[in-house]
């Protein structure tokens, strides 16, 4: 069977993504499940972290939210039986590709996928769900009558943190990136309470937050990146900078950045002390990195897909590509970052 693989560049080249032949061990763990994949979510490698994780090798493994159904379950297998919908993310030190016609996955990392959900559905959302699950619920411990700030909505992620805070009760502000996405986001329904048109002035920011709050700021950030310094490059300058983040953070807010290298001045830092606000660092991975709360982990992902199953979380439709099609679809989602992509198998 064939899988999709990356061939890491030891200098700053862009990666190579290849297909390549692989094939399973006969044996069948005691704890594993051998999963049918019917569809899989592409999202961008992070090098680096692997990297730090000591978790490079020459070809990586590339595609790990599937979706699927099981042909085999090992000898002490007790959450699921043959022909079970399973949903899933490999974890970073998967050997399988997500993208191989079949895989074996611990079946601690499976949670049951509801009937009416369709496969490519959630193999695009999966790992959004996941990041705006942790951000909002995990991390910012968001409450109804809080008052949150989503960087660019339109994007997957943002997308599923308006819609999940919204469900919840919290009033919603978000900013735009261009006409387009400004329209999309004012229609949303449930409808958000403010969407900020950065791509005309990024610096109404602070202006039109502190206005809709009364002058208190807001309880929750999430950032989609972060400007440390004033950027000329298009792309950066749609983003906030920093100061404009802590600024609008109210008494006691979280800041939850997605931003890995941030690097805050005695200044910034000294202004959130004053406000007695905290920043949180994004990293979805660590669930599958550390087995300490596998439980809550399991937990989340049930509660993520039922609400996706109900129409609660109702990430932006991909349309599925097939496997011959997936090293140039991968490579489109490695450039851009943002993007996504679902591979149907």
């Amino acid at each position: 069977m064939k899988g999709l693989y990356c061939r890491a560049s030891a200098s700053d080249a862009e990666p190579e993504f290849v297909i390549q032949d692989t094939k399973l061990p006969e044996a069948l763990g005691s704890h594993q499940v051998r999963v049918q994949v019917k569809a899989c979510g592409l999202s961008p490698l992070d090098l680096k972290l692997l990297g730090d994780m000591g978790m490079l090798r020459d070809l990586i493994p590339v595609g790990r939210e599937i979706a699927g159904v099981v042909l085999q379950v090992g000898d002490k297998v007790s959450f699921f039986q043959t022909d079970d919908e399973v949903i899933g993310i490999l974890p970073l030190d998967s050997p399988c590709s997500g993208l191989c016609d079949t895989i074996d996955i611990d079946e601690h990392l499976l949670v049951q996928k509801p009937e009416k959900l369709s496969s490519v559905c959630v193999a695009g959302g999966l790992r959004d769900g996941l990041c705006a699950y942790t951000a909002l619920h995990t991390h910012a411990h968001m409450a109804a009558g809080h008052t949150l700030l989503v960087m660019d909505g339109a994007s997957s992620f943002g997308l599923m943190c308006v819609q999940l805070a919204s469900y919840h009760g919290v009033k919603v502000l978000t900013t735009s990136h261009t006409p387009q996405t400004h329209t999309f986001l004012e229609q949303l329904r449930p409808s958000v309470a403010k969407v900020i048109p950065v791509y005309k002035d990024s610096s109404d920011l602070l202006s039109v937050v502190l206005e809709e709050t009364g002058g208190l700021g807001v309880d929750i950030i999430i950032d989609s990146g972060v400007r440390l310094q004033e950027e000329s490059s298009e792309g950066m300058k749609l983003l906030p900078h920093k100061h404009d983040i802590i600024s609008v953070l109210g008494v006691g807010g979280h800041w939850v950045t997605s931003h890995k290298d941030l690097q805050l001045d005695p200044p910034d830092c000294r202004l959130l002390h004053l406000k007695s606000a905290s920043v949180t660092f994004l990293n979805s991975e660590v669930w599958t990195m550390s087995s300490a709360q596998q439980g809550r982990y399991l937990h989340i992902l049930k509660d993520i897909v039922e609400k996706m199953s109900t129409g609660v979380l109702r990430p932006q439709p991909e349309e599925a590509v097939p496997l011959y099609e997936a090293t140039v679809a991968m490579e489109t989602v490695q450039r851009q970052q943002k993007k996504k992509a679902v591979v149907q198998l």
